[in-house]
């Protein structure tokens, strides 16, 4: 990774696990289709998430149209928690790089990262909720680039989602590292325009990649 001076990151599946976040958002989704009529088990809605991870689609989404889920609940990020090592990788590549966030996150991300403290490590934090444009939508690269006062060379795109986080990035000329982690790490590279610059299986494997 020479002359990059940047790391931007995701947040879902990158430096979060969303997973009891993501079981609250599908209970919350059947308790609101049953008052609809309609019921659902949990496992029913999970298992189609799963399969639409696999099958390299937006697992919440994905999943929901595939089950003619039309109502749904709201991602609240309530039972997310840091993946170990996190803040750790993070205190680490601050001394030599300097970080940031591109993620597509619902509002108050900032203040979700600073009560998980690590947001002292990011200078720059663009979230699709606050900037009106979510991945992977070039122009929320094109901000957090032009606000880095970067160019595209000299950053670096950490995610885990191949369509989301690498493809975009790569387009931009940005260097990429993807993290299998999480429902987005389950997602196949169906081109070479996904396949990420490095591929690790955790944060920890950055360290080696960045600090040699």
């Amino acid at each position: 990774m020479r002359d990059i001076t940047w790391i931007f990151f995701d947040v879902g599946g990158t430096l979060v696990d969303e997973t009891d976040s993501m079981h609250r958002r599908v209970m919350q989704t059947v308790a609101l289709q049953r008052s609809l009529g309609r019921e659902y088990a949990p496992e029913v809605l999970e298992r189609a998430m799963r399969d639409a991870a696999l099958a390299g689609g937006s697992y919440f989404r994905g999943a929901m149209r595939s089950l003619g889920i039309t109502a749904f609940a709201p991602y609240d990020a309530v039972g997310e928690r840091l993946y170990a090592g996190t803040e750790a990788v993070l205190s680490s590549l601050a001394s030599r790089y300097r970080l940031g966030v591109i993620a597509n996150q619902p509002l108050g991300t900032a203040e979700r990262l600073d009560r998980y403290g690590i947001g002292r490590f990011f200078t720059v934090i663009l979230s699709s909720a606050e900037e009106g444009v979510e991945k992977p939508d070039r122009e929320i690269f094109l901000r957090a680039l032009a606000r880095a006062g970067c160019q595209a060379s000299e950053a670096c795109m950490v995610g885990d989602r191949p369509d989301n986080d690498i493809a975009p990035a790569a387009a931009l000329g940005m260097r990429t590292v993807r993290v299998t982690q999480g429902l987005g790490g389950m997602m196949p590279v169906t081109c070479e325009t996904m396949r990420a610059d490095a591929t690790v299986s955790d944060l920890t494997g950055l360290i080696p990649i960045f600090l040699p």
